[in-house]
């Protein structure tokens, strides 16, 4: 009898922590990493400088959190910022500026909905997700789901940025075990920059074979006329 694989708590949040990674890394052209080990935590909070907090519901329910220090939301939001083209005198100087807030949370907004298509794909069941509420704070402030949890595990994530500026993921979620029954085939994401590049360069090439069929037409004329 083949085993079967079990996907659980930690394997959810890896796929968390790689949406993270891919998102922020994407946004502000600069690496950004997690640490390997895992913090088992007894609760959820948002925590200065600047923290975000996001429900999902559906095939599980749970919450996520991320803290950011000022110096790693600066660091992201004007990474972000520059990458997109913005002058340097349009850019906040202050993470209390309500534009790093209004980026950050777009930013944590992108990182969700890439967690849940990939939790669609892999696990091949659906959540949902509220809007991010991204928010400067100056004190610890304790966040809950607000509904009843079968045995609640919260775990706590360390990132780096490129600038080796600090800052947090939290996850609380059910207790779930996910079991994989039969083989399946994973869909390949499709990356909508990807099929605009490939449109773009159609013309392109469709375009020089009539170029080319009317370079031989002349060069055949101009042969003729030589008699050759």
């Amino acid at each position: 009898m083949k085993k079967s694989k079990t996907i659980s708590t930690e394997d959810i949040l890896a796929t968390l922590c790689h949406s993270v990674t891919q998102v922020l890394s994407s946004a502000t052209n600069n690496g950004i990493a997690y640490s390997a080990m895992v913090q088992k935590i007894t609760r959820t909070c948002m925590r200065p400088d600047i923290g975000c907090f996001v429900l999902f519901d559906g095939g599980f329910t749970g919450l996520v959190v991320t803290n950011f220090t000022s110096q790693a939301a600066m660091e992201i939001y004007g990474d972000y910022m520059r990458n997109m083209g913005m002058p340097e005198s349009e850019i906040a100087t202050s993470h209390l500026s309500d534009d790093v807030s209004n980026v950050m949370g777009e930013l944590m907004n992108q990182i969700v909905g890439d967690f849940t298509n990939k939790v669609r794909e892999q696990l091949h069941t659906s959540i949902t997700q509220n809007q991010p509420k991204m928010m400067a704070i100056n004190k610890q402030v304790q966040i809950s789901v607000d509904t009843t949890m079968d045995r609640p595990q919260a775990r706590r994530v360390t990132f780096t940025t490129e600038n080796q500026n600090i800052f947090y993921l939290e996850l609380a979620m059910d207790k779930t075990e996910f079991i994989k029954l039969h083989d399946f085939d994973i869909a390949e994401a499709v990356d909508p920059d990807d099929i605009i590049a490939s449109e773009k360069a159609k013309p392109a090439k469709d375009n020089k074979a009539p170029q080319d069929s009317a370079n031989d037409e002349l060069d055949d004329d101009f042969m003729a006329e030589l008699g050759l």
